[in-house]
């Protein structure tokens, strides 16, 4: 994905950065739509000959489909999704609304609690290491 924000942050600056990226974003994809438009007008051109058009029409209709992968990344970011590839797999479940989403699935969203460090392998902090040592 291109120019998402990488992580929540409650400081002033995440509105800053939300900006950009939001800028960034949108630089992003009128620079994809000017390459659309540009191909547009090659398939016209290449219109002479079927084979050069198809191809045209393919790479375009890549990048639409790269333009979109993006935008509903960027989406997911900006929604505050934990995970964007999970939720992402998730979307279709809820009709492709990412609001859906985030409405049945609360905990999905947001900076909320991190994940717990488990000190060792039980979960309980380390007791030391084991010896032979007798202790009197």
């Amino acid at each position: 994905m291109t120019a998402a924000p990488q992580g929540a942050s409650g400081t002033s600056d995440g509105g800053d950065a939300a900006a950009r990226a939001r800028a960034d974003y949108e630089a992003a994809h009128a620079e994809r739509d000017a390459r659309i438009a540009e191909l547009e007008g090659e398939i016209a051109e290449a219109a002479k000959t079927a084979e050069g058009a198809e191809k045209l029409r393919a790479e375009m209709d890549e990048l639409r489909r790269k333009g979109d992968e993006e935008r509903v990344g960027f989406e997911l970011q900006l929604a505050g999704a934990r995970n964007v590839k999970a939720a992402w797999a998730l979307l279709p479940d809820y009709e492709n609304d990412i609001d859906k989403l985030k409405a049945a699935e609360p905990w999905f969203f947001g900076a909320g609690a991190a994940a717990p460090v488990h000190m060792g392998a039980t979960g309980l902090p380390s007791a030391g290491v084991a010896t032979d040592r007798v202790s009197r």
